[in-house]
């Protein structure tokens, strides 16, 4: 299993939500899909792909005949769980109060998400009450 700590790129990102849409894919396929995405070259998808192995975010493994196949390792709720707690202590020392504090100030929530946040909330409360 990959590690939860795993930083992607943008690039990097695009490749993983290309696997975790449709993987697992062969190279031929991946390649195919950033191409037509992003309009990639083979070259810079497959070095992605090899970097996104290097850091333990995928797997790749020979079929029996024919190329290598990728699959992620890496899930993306803990990919974005990570980049959201990176971008948390980066940009608001960790506060996420401070962060919905900025957030809805310049953007007004609608009935539904303030009635989401709370639900939240208040289940929050009752775990560390529990």
């Amino acid at each position: 299993m990959a590690e939860h700590n795993i930083s992607l790129t943008q690039a990097e990102w695009s490749v993983m939500e290309c696997l975790w849409e449709a993987g697992p894919l062969t190279g031929r396929e991946v390649t195919r899909q950033m191409d037509q995405r992003c309009g990639w070259s083979r070259s810079t998808t497959l070095t992605l792909l090899s970097r996104l192995e290097a850091k333990g975010a995928l797997e790749s493994v020979p079929a029996e005949k024919g190329p290598k196949v990728f699959s992620p390792l890496l899930k993306r709720e803990d990919a974005a769980l990570g980049e959201t707690k990176d971008f948390l202590d980066r940009v608001y020392q960790g506060s996420l109060s401070l962060m919905v504090s900025a957030l809805t100030q310049k953007q007004a929530l609608s009935r539904e998400e303030l009635d989401e946040l709370y639900e939240l909330l208040k289940g929050l409360e009752e775990e560390n009450h529990a």
